[in-house]
C-alpha cells in the first residue's frame, strides 16, 4: 500500500491535534512498540494521542507532495516533527504504516500509546512518595506530616508544597497571596511556572533564564526515572542500569526535562489523578509551555547550555566530551596549530 492509499483510507478520520492526550484505551497485545512507547513518551513527547498522530502523519505525507511543510500551521508542523521523530526512532515503522490497513495503523498507535501512558502512570505513582523524601528539611520531618499515599493535604494546602508550587514572581510569604492561592481566588494557569523549577527556588525577573530548570529537586526526579531510584543519592555511573541505559539514552532531551518538571509539579499538587481535563493542575498547558520555550530557535544558546548542564548532572561520561578544552593544555595547542595550518591554506576557515 502506498502513502496515498494509506492516506485515502484515513482522510475522513482526521480529527483534532494529536499532541493532546486522547481517550484511555487498552491495547490487548504485547509488542516491542509498547516498550518503545514508554521511552518515546518520556523523552520526545508525553501527552499525545498516538493513533491520531499516525493517521494525521500519513495523511500529511501525501499532502506534502504538493504543499511544503512550512505552509502548515505551527501546531501541524510541531505534530509532524513528532511524527518524524517517531518514524526515525523505530526502524521499519513507516513501511508498516504504509502497508497497513486503517485498523492496523490505529492498533500500532494504541500500542505506542499504551507504553507511553503506562510509563507516565508508573512514574506518577513512584514520584508521589519519593518526592516527599527530596523536599523534607535535612534531618527533620515534614511538619505537619504529609501522607505518602494521599495527596489531599498537598498543593497550596501545605506550607512546604505550597512554597514550592507558588508561581515565580509571587511571594509565598505574603499572607494575602498565600490565602488567595489557597482559596482559589488567585488561579494559577499552566504557563505560570512554579518556583521549584528554579535553582535554589530563586527567580530573577530581570534574568528569567537564570537557574531555570536547574533545581536539585528536578535532578533527583530525573535520576529517579531515568537512571534508577538508587542513583538519586549517589554519583551517576555509566554502568548503572535504568530506563536510560535500557534504551541507549546517554544525554538529556528537551522533552525529558519538560516531562520531569510536569511529573514533579503534579506530585506536589493535591490532585489525585493525572488527567487532561484537570483544570486545577493544567498539566498539558504547563508541559506545552515549557516545550514552546525550549524549542524556540531564538533560545537555542540558552537551551544548549541547559542541556550541557543536565548531561553533566546525569550523564557525566557523555558530557565530558562536550566540556570546553582546557586552555594551554596539549590538546588545545594541537587544535590551535591545526587551525592555523587550515587558515594558511584556506583563509575562509574561522575559529569555532
Amino acid at each position: 500500500m502506498t502513502t496515498e492509499d494509506a492516506a485515502s483510507n484515513i482522510s475522513n478520520k482526521r480529527g483534532s491535534s494529536a499532541l493532546q492526550m486522547g481517550p484511555r484505551k487498552k491495547a490487548s497485545t504485547s509488542d516491542p512498540l509498547v516498550s518503545h512507547g514508554r521511552h518515546f513518551g518520556r523523552t520526545v513527547f508525553a501527552l499525545c494521542n498516538y493513533p491520531s498522530l499516525l493517521t494525521n502523519g500519513i495523511l500529511r505525507l501525501e499532502q506534502m507532495e504538493d504543499t511544503p511543510l512550512e505552509h502548515f500551521s505551527s501546531e501541524e508542523r510541531r505534530e509532524h516533527r513528532v511524527f518524524e521523530q517517531l518514524l526515525d526512532s523505530y526502524p521499519g515503522l513507516l513501511e508498516r504504516l504504509k502497508n497497513g490497513s486503517e485498523e492496523n495503523i490505529l492498533h500500532i498507535g494504541e500500542l505506542i500509546g499504551k507504553g507511553a501512558s503506562g510509563a507516565r502512570g508508573d512514574d506518577t505513582k513512584t514520584l508521589k512518595s519519593a518526592v516527599l523524601d527530596w523536599i523534607s528539611p535535612k534531618g527533620e520531618a515534614i511538619q505537619p506530616p504529609l501522607h505518602r499515599n494521599s495527596k489531599i493535604d498537598r498543593g497550596f494546602n501545605h506550607e512546604l508544597t505550597g512554597s514550592l508550587l507558588c508561581p515565580a514572581g509571587l511571594d509565598w510569604n505574603d499572607s494575602q497571596t498565600k490565602e488567595n492561592l489557597r482559596s482559589g481566588e488567585l488561579s494559577v494557569c499552566g504557563d505560570q511556572w512554579p518556583i521549584f523549577v528554579y535553582a535554589h527556588q530563586t527567580y530573577d525577573p530581570d534574568d528569567p533564564w537564570c537557574g531555570l530548570l536547574r533545581s536539585r529537586l528536578l535532578v533527583s526526579a530525573y535520576k529517579h526515572v531515568f537512571t534508577s531510584p538508587s542513583s538519586v543519592e549517589k554519583e551517576p555511573k555509566a554502568t548503572r542500569s535504568g530506563n536510560a541505559r535500557l534504551h541507549g539514552m546517554n544525554s538529556a532531551t528537551i522533552a525529558s526535562l519538560a516531562y520531569i518538571a510536569t511529573q514533579v509539579r503534579f506530585a506536589l499538587s493535591s490532585s489525585s489523578v493525572f488527567s487532561r481535563t484537570d483544570t486545577a493542575t493544567d498539566s498539558e498547558t504547563f508541559y506545552h509551555s515549557l516545550l514552546d520555550l525550549l524549542e524556540d530557535p531564538d533560545e537555542s544558546r540558552e537551551v544548549d547550555e541547559l542541556l550541557m548542564w543536565w548531561n553533566r548532572q546525569v550523564f557525566p561520561t557523555s558530557a565530558a566530551a562536550k566540556r570546553p578544552i582546557t586552555a594551554n593544555s596539549a590538546l588545545s595547542k594541537i587544535r590551535q596549530k591545526r587551525l592555523a595550518l587550515k587558515q594558511i591554506s584556506n583563509p575562509n576557515v574561522v575559529s569555532s
